[in-house]
């Protein structure tokens, strides 16, 4: 197994609740596995997988491992160096078997595009309703609108404005954790009203049990940090959800998010899959996931403009709101790292 650092610049800064970074770093992993070489990237980002210095040092322990199994057993705790050595491993099953990574785990039915969400961060309200429109006119119908960090009453304002400016895109909204049992009530009142489809993360990861009960007010209910924090099962128990945003970076890797992914329809609990704003290896391998669980409501795959620079070309290009499935062997990525 090899183990190669990287570091990209961001476009723009992103905020965590720990910092604000300006570039993602993460390792990429290569493997000789069935006679092929697979790649797996591995993008540590605090508040949703271990930090940097632990997924360096979980890396190196796997590297000595004797093969997957051996590697794998040891990355229990480092969600973000399993997806590395998972999704190295997987490339290389796909690549031998010849077929793309996502029907590597679905079988022979062809998938070519995944819907795909557009996002538009914090701002005033004409500014919030004119991102929406710009959005809308390059082709997504689905558009995610974060809110919370405003009084709720402008954060209301700010969705009349862009329902006004886009009155038949579908829109969600994401509050990251950022209100009350009482303010989220108030907030589902005004977003039915709009015609709000989604909520994700109203409230606290911890509050299942509150998530549960802002449930069939309608505005359907999707779970994100709680997820990442304390698992699907507890949130699927709770019966806290109607949808659930799977981030394969924080579950693990791209099997992981499959079977979860499988776990929550059986549920009845709608999956969406998201990046971590990562690099191409692990954002295509996401793209193959969502297809490997096809059909899907939109997901928040159109991310490569987050990244000022990449690792290798983009396999997976959005057009009109949708974005390509790779259909070459394995996760499909043309160039390695420094080739």
């Amino acid at each position: 197994m090899k183990v190669e650092p990287y570091a990209l610049a961001l476009e723009s800064p992103l905020t965590t609740a720990h910092d604000t970074i300006t570039e993602r770093r993460g390792f990429l992993v290569t493997v000789e596995h069935a006679g092929v070489t697979g790649i797996g990237e591995a993008a540590p980002l605090p508040d949703w997988t271990e930090d940097y210095e632990t997924c360096r040092d979980a890396l190196a322990d796997a590297s000595e491992a004797s093969g997957r199994a051996g590697a794998l057993s040891l990355l229990a705790d480092a969600p973000a160096a399993r997806h590395a050595v998972s999704l190295a491993y997987r490339d290389a099953d796909a690549r031998a078997q010849g077929v793309p990574l996502y029907r590597h785990f679905a079988g022979d039915d062809a998938v070519d595009a995944i819907p795909v969400n557009a996002t538009v961060g914090d701002a005033s309200p004409a500014a919030t309703a004119a991102a929406v429109r710009e959005a809308v006119d390059a082709g997504f119908d689905c558009v995610k609108v974060k809110v919370g960090v405003r009084r709720l009453e402008v954060d209301v304002e700010r969705l009349r404005a862009v329902r006004e400016a886009a009155p038949d895109v579908t829109l969600r909204v994401d509050a990251n954790e950022a209100w009350e049992r009482s303010t989220a009530r108030r907030a589902l009142e005004a977003l039915a009203d709009l015609d709000v489809a989604l909520v994700e993360q109203p409230l606290a990861a911890s509050d299942l049990a509150g998530h549960a009960a802002l449930r069939g007010r309608g505005v359907d209910v999707a779970l994100d940090e709680s997820v990442a924090a304390y698992g699907l099962d507890a949130a699927l128990d709770a019966d806290a959800a109607d949808a659930v945003v799977l981030k394969p970076m924080a579950l693990g890797g791209p099997d992981r998010t499959v079977d979860a992914g499988r776990r929550a329809r059986a549920a009845g609990v709608s999956p969406i899959v998201t990046t971590t704003f990562d690099a191409v290896h692990a954002r295509t391998a996401a793209v193959h996931a969502a297809a490997a669980l096809a059909p899907l409501s939109a997901c928040g795959l159109a991310t490569a403009d987050a990244l000022a620079e990449d690792l290798a070309p983009d396999p997976a290009p959005v057009e009109r709101g949708r974005i390509a499935v790779p259909q070459g062997k394995g996760n499909g990525v043309p160039t390695p790292l420094g080739e």
